[in-house]
């Protein structure tokens, strides 16, 4: 885990208006999600390229999944993103939604230019996206809380060996 970094909330915003104006008037929402949006909530690391760099999670909100998907291609890809062949998020156990409610595009950058970054598009109002954006809010409403998660998300670090895996 990485310790939380203060002037996180200003690269968040140079970051997300230039997602924004990259990717144009598909990308209906463009917002910081996960745990570098919460302040002070440390955040998993770059274990392969640099250590102690954490990632940054972006949140694109698009009307059509496919036609984003298409469109985005060009314009991430010579930013530095390469596509993920992941396309679902896991539904909450307990929950017996369809998956394809769950579908995604996600493109990684890592190296640079710029931050590395997590780039989940989700249609807007869909539980996955509602579900990232509920996570951060919610920590952001309630920052005393803020601290029992990170002591448990450091615990789960010390007992999973390869978070990559799990994760993605």
């Amino acid at each position: 885990m990485v310790d939380a970094h203060p002037g996180r909330a200003a690269e968040d915003r140079q970051l997300a208006a230039e997602l924004g104006a990259l990717l144009g008037p598909s990308a209906l929402r463009v917002e910081h999600i996960g745990s570098t949006a919460v302040p002070g909530l440390d955040a998993k690391p770059v274990f392969d390229l640099q250590v102690g760099v954490a990632v940054f999670d972006i949140q694109v909100g698009v009307a059509d999944l496919p036609e984003a998907a298409r469109t985005f291609e060009a314009p991430l890809s010579g930013a530095g993103f390469t596509r993920s062949p992941y396309e679902h998020d896991h539904v909450p156990a307990g929950r017996t939604d369809d998956p394809e409610r769950w579908t995604k595009r996600l493109w990684l950058r890592r190296g640079g230019p710029g931050p590395d970054v997590n780039l989940h598009v989700r249609r807007v109002g869909s539980p996955n996206e509602r579900l990232a954006l509920l996570f951060r809010d919610w920590f952001r409403a309630h920052p005393e809380a803020v601290p029992a998660y990170a002591r448990f998300k450091r615990e789960l670090a010390h007992r999973i060996p390869d978070i990559g895996r799990v994760l993605v």
